[in-house]
């Protein structure tokens, strides 16, 4: 992309003053896997697309289905029944066609997850299960990679950032999964589309604040209730 067009695209971020050229050229270099291309990953890849990343990686291995759509906002009628990394790749190519995409039509499993991972700066979890929240946690770990993330439910939301420059990781709030197969998730109770909206976006800012190298509070979970628009910051 020339000079001209990186400034013109990026200007009202680059204007900010704690970005500024610096930090549009670390955005543009950096490598960014989000794990999930539903409800938290959608507006996370949205974001980060419209931000430069250069080179952003979705791994998913499901496919988009109608009810998908009252959330999964990168997704569309037209992609029912398609993969949603390649799904997600189109919406990318058309949305920023700068950025290099990477789709990854895979589950993350333990024998692929640490190959996976290695490649990347920032992984950034919008997965729906507490397996896969767990094995990506602790490969992050293992690899020393910092981990952006976030749940949902109903009308709350989580969002945190672990294992950043020496920062605490998920088992160290919660130290184990819960091992009841029955616990509630969005597919039995539901989710307004919107609250994936706005956690997805808290995700997507925390990425870009660690790839700029912007001040974070390390060892904090931050809870989010829309029902009574309560927003609270755990240390832990």
């Amino acid at each position: 992309m020339k000079s001209e067009d990186i400034f013109k695209r990026y200007s009202r971020q680059i204007f900010i003053e704690e970005i500024g050229l610096e930090g549009q050229r670390k955005i543009m270099a950096s490598k960014v896997l989000v794990i999930g291309a539903g409800g938290l990953g959608s507006p996370v890849i949205q974001y980060l697309a419209a931000a430069g990343v250069g080179t952003l990686a979705v791994a998913d291995f499901d496919h988009v289905e109608l009810h998908n759509l009252n959330r999964q906002i990168i997704h569309n009628e037209n992609r029912v029944g398609e993969a949603k990394v390649i799904s997600a790749e189109a919406f990318v190519t058309n949305f920023n066609h700068y950025i290099k995409f990477i789709a990854i039509n895979q589950k993350i499993n333990e024998e692929n997850a640490e190959e996976i991972i290695s490649q990347y700066d920032v992984i950034v979890d919008g997965s729906d299960n507490f397996s896969t929240r767990y094995l990506v946690n602790d490969s992050c770990v293992q690899l020393g990679k910092t981990l952006v993330y976030g749940s949902i439910l109903g009308f709350t939301g989580q969002v945190a950032v672990f294992n950043h420059q020496g920062s605490k990781n998920l088992r160290d709030i919660f130290p184990e999964p819960p091992f009841d197969e029955n616990i509630p998730d969005c597919d039995s109770l539901g989710v307004l589309g919107a609250l994936p909206g706005i956690i997805g976006s808290m995700m997507a800012l925390q990425a870009l604040k660690i790839i700029t190298d912007l001040p974070l509070n390390s060892n904090q979970l931050t809870l989010v209730d829309t029902m009574s628009w309560r927003f609270q910051t755990l240390d832990f």
